[in-house]
């Protein structure tokens, strides 16, 4: 391979050649055509890049590839990541047991805060017309090791993953810094590079890559410079996040905290577990729902939210008309409506200020995950709605088949970005995601009927699958992975 492996560096010192100052500890700057040269670049500094580059860099046999990462947003401030124990990030994840003990396996669990993430050991989901409820919770012999999934902030695993590659080192890392335009090499006397993609960036730098891996989201510039379509549709909805506190001291002891998720006709409502007495909201609903709620006083907000576990969706779809005063509406309404208390979430008594958000919800498939010296991961290849919160682990999937190609590749001796050699992500991988994908949006839409044969139908499916537990076991065994227990 032409060129050293660049060092991440730590110097302040000035670039002589340019009279700037040289590069953060997270970036380093290179003077010759050999120098820019590398053997994997990742556009995409977020969880599914991070997750690649931190495993192909503790991998015994991809460890001295020449790697760089291409980020537009400062990952020093990310990796600098830090928030009093009572606030919480708005974007969390849910994290299955396989996911983590991934992460855990190339060292980036360790570097987590650990009192900042919530494992959870069961899930109550219902229908918010009928009421037909599935519970998905582990045997009472099976003690606490029997996690469904860890809830995180997003910043909080791409701190993690940010501090144990700054441990790896031998990275380049431009942050700050956009993607203006992929185009193919030439040829130079030491190397034909005229199918090999190459990446200019806003501050001048231009970077060849054998592998082009596209981790740049779902608007992702890697996969338009290959050509390949994404394909779906807008769901007509918003995803409304928000933090949440609960009333007393919350979801109780470290074993006993639940996840839940209701089934409205606008979208699904969940409320996760965070430690302590907090808790996160993804409230899928229409856009004229979300800009109302966003709009709210932090009193009517929280009437409307508890309203969605409590009420019928008549009584909800009411108070969305109204402009102020949910919470009056509210308190009279839940005096004339039986509930349960052991069957939904405690009341919610705040909101943490600015943790209100909401973005509009897409499913979106490549058609193909791979190129030639192509390779998408992440958002950059499929977007899911998020109703069984497995966004992240679906990039996380993507991580570890790649990885494993590539590993093969470099261990047979053979060019890791060609396309034949990435076949085997694709073939994996394809199929994998789309079956997920399938069923989230097949759920989406058989829960948007509010009437008609359908409604009662599905009451039927679910308590069937309730009391079937063999079924049951294995719809949990698909939200959570391998069931893989991470200390």
């Amino acid at each position: 391979m032409a060129g050293a492996r660049g060092l991440i560096t730590t110097s302040n010192s000035v670039c002589r050649s340019c009279s700037r100052p040289a590069r953060s500890q997270w970036r380093r700057s290179y003077s010759t055509t050999k120098d820019d040269i590398y053997d994997v670049v990742c556009v995409g500094g977020g969880p599914a890049g991070l997750s690649l580059l931190t495993a192909l860099r503790a991998s015994p046999i991809t460890s001295r590839l020449r790697v760089a990462l291409i980020e537009a947003q400062d990952l020093a401030k990310t990796a600098a990541f830090s928030l009093p124990p009572t606030q919480f990030s708005n974007r969390c994840s849910s994290v299955t047991p396989s996911s983590a003990q991934y992460l855990n396996t190339i060292g980036a669990w360790t570097h987590m805060k650990r009192d900042r993430i919530q494992e959870f050991h069961e899930m109550q989901v219902w229908d918010g017309v009928t009421g037909a409820r599935i519970e998905f919770d582990p045997p009472a012999s099976s003690g606490p090791s029997n996690t469904i999934a860890y809830m995180t902030e997003n910043l909080n695993l791409t701190s993690g993953l940010l501090k144990r590659l700054k441990e790896l080192g031998s990275i380049d890392i431009f942050d700050n810094s956009r993607v203006e335009k992929i185009d193919l090499g030439e040829e130079t006397e030491d190397m034909d590079l005229r199918d090999w993609p190459v990446v200019h960036l806003s501050g001048g730098q231009s970077l060849v890559a054998r592998l082009l891996v596209g981790a740049d989201g779902a608007n992702s510039p890697v996969r338009t410079f290959a050509g390949i379509e994404s394909r779906g549709w807008d769901y007509g909805r918003h995803g409304l996040v928000a933090t949440l506190q609960l009333e007393g001291d919350g979801w109780g002891g470290q074993f006993s905290k639940i996840a839940y998720q209701r089934f409205l006709p606008t979208g699904p409502v969940a409320m996760l577990p965070l430690p302590g007495n907090y808790s996160t909201l993804v409230w899928s609903t229409t856009p004229e729902n979300a800009a109302l709620l966003k709009k709210l006083s932090p009193k009517d907000f929280i009437a409307l939210v508890n309203a969605a576990f409590r009420l019928s969706s008549v009584d909800l779809g009411y108070m969305h008309t109204q402009t102020e005063g949910q919470e009056d509406e509210y308190n009279w309404r839940l005096q004339h409506t039986p509930v349960d208390a052991e069957a939904i979430p405690q009341t919610v008594v705040g909101v943490q200020e600015g943790s209100i958000a909401s973005f509009p919800l897409k499913l979106r498939h490549a058609d193909t995950y791979i190129g030639e010296r192509i390779a998408l991961v992440g958002d950059a290849a499929h977007t899911v709605h998020p109703l069984a919160g497995q966004g992240l682990n679906m990039g996380q999937g993507d991580v570890q088949s790649l990885v494993k190609a590539i590993e093969y590749a470099v261990s047979h001796g053979q060019d890791l970005g060609t396309q034949l050699s990435l076949e085997s992500y694709n073939s994996e991988r394809y199929a994998t995601n789309h079956v997920l994908m399938g069923v989230c949006d097949k759920l989406h839409k058989i829960y948007s009927v509010e009437s008609g044969p359908l409604v009662g139908l599905r009451s039927i499916g679910l308590q069937a699958v309730n009391m079937l537990s063999p079924l049951k076991n294995f719809f949990m065994g698909q939200a959570s992975g391998t069931g893989v227990k991470v200390v």
